[in-house]
């Protein structure tokens, strides 16, 4: 399974970046992982990018969507689901990092799941860095690896 993580901004607008790179490379012996990031100062356009995206990637993928009203999980019930997403042979597992705009009515009803990191508000920057960890995490938990514990 391939993940993409689309998300709004540069990737050079976080100091933290180094950060998030450790995290992909860690993700990278379990499975490919990297970012495609949009750039604009338009929401509509942002959410257009973001649907243009997905679409290009065709059958095969399931699509999460980060957003404030979706649901969370705790780090083990988010492997799982990832661990079915697995089982049932998705080739291309997206998530989807909105702006602060957030993304529109169109990528929520895109989205396969809507998930929320936490009932705070994060920027978007820092989201790039709590998904890669938890990703992290849950190839660790469903490795049995000692990672969380």
């Amino acid at each position: 399974m391939k993940i993409i993580i689309i998300a709004i901004g540069k990737e050079k607008d976080f100091s933290g970046q180094d950060i998030v790179r450790e995290y992909v490379d860690r993700i990278s012996r379990y499975s490919h992982c990297e970012f495609k990031y949009i750039s604009s100062s338009d929401k509509n356009e942002e959410n257009r990018k973001i649907l243009e995206a997905l679409d290009k990637e065709g059958s095969g993928s399931c699509v999460i969507a980060l957003d404030e009203k979706g649901k969370e999980y705790t780090s083990q019930v988010f492997a799982e689901h990832i661990q079915s997403r697995l089982n049932e042979s998705v080739r291309t597992l997206f998530f989807i990092i909105g702006g602060s705009y957030g993304l529109n009515d169109d990528v929520r009803n895109r989205a396969n799941m809507t998930l929320a990191l936490s009932k705070l508000t994060f920027p978007h920057q820092l989201v790039r860095l709590i998904l890669v960890e938890q990703l992290y995490r849950v190839f660790t938990i469903i490795r049995g690896e000692k990672y969380h514990h």
